[in-house]
C-alpha cells in the first residue's frame, strides 16, 4: 500500500466518519487521523500531515469543529457523572482542548451550580455506592480513598460521607444547607 492511496479524500472520508460517531476536539481528530494514516501507511505521515492539518483548519472555519462547545458539553456529561473538576481538566487536556476552553467551560458550570464539585463528589458516592448509598458495613478509609483517587477533595468527600441518608445527599448536591 503505497502513499498514493491517502490523500485528501480518503482523509475526508475518516474524518467525516469518525466525527459522525463521536464529539471530538480539533487537536484529538488530528490525532485520529494521524493514526489511521500511521497504520495503513507509515511511510505516507510526512506526505498526510499537512493534509490533515488544512481539514482539521477546514473544519475549525466551518464550525463543524468547535472546540468550546466540545469542552461545555463534555464537562457537563463528566460532571453528571460525577467527575471532579479535577478529572475534567485532566481528560480534557488529554483530549488537546486547551486551557482557556477548559476555563470557560468549567466556570459555565461554576455559574449553574454553586459548588459543582460537591454536587458531583455526591453524584460518584451515588455511582459509586459510596456513603448513604453503601450496601455493605462502612469502610471509611476506603471511601475516603475512592473519592481522592477520583480527584475529589477531603473536604467534599467528608461532607458526602457524613450525610445520614440519601435525601441528605440529595440536598447537598441542590446546595441546600443540611
Amino acid at each position: 500500500m503505497g502513499d498514493s492511496e491517502i490523500g485528501p479524500d480518503l482523509l475526508e472520508r475518516w474524518a467525516l466518519h469518525y466525527l459522525g460517531r463521536y464529539a471530538s476536539s480539533a487537536e484529538n481528530l488530528r490525532r485520529v487521523l494521524t493514526r489511521r494514516v500511521r497504520r495503513r501507511s507509515p511511510e505516507a505521515v510526512p506526505a498526510a500531515a499537512p493534509l490533515i492539518v488544512a481539514l482539521v483548519a477546514r473544519y475549525r472555519e466551518s464550525g463543524l469543529l468547535d472546540d468550546a462547545a466540545y469542552a461545555s458539553a463534555r464537562v457537563q456529561s463528566l460532571h453528571r457523572r460525577g467527575a471532579s473538576m479535577r478529572a475534567m481538566r485532566a481528560r480534557l487536556a488529554v483530549k488537546g482542548v486547551s486551557a482557556a476552553d477548559v476555563a470557560d467551560a468549567v466556570s459555565g458550570l461554576r455559574a449553574a451550580a454553586p459548588d459543582p464539585d460537591l454536587a458531583a463528589g455526591c453524584a460518584f458516592a451515588r455511582r459509586r455506592r459510596l456513603g448513604p448509598f453503601r450496601r455493605a458495613a462502612a469502610d471509611h478509609a476506603r471511601e475516603l480513598g475512592a473519592f481522592a483517587r477520583a480527584g475529589f477533595s477531603r473536604r467534599v468527600a467528608e461532607a458526602v460521607l457524613a450525610c445520614p441518608d440519601i435525601g441528605a445527599v440529595e440536598a447537598l448536591a441542590r446546595g441546600e444547607p443540611g
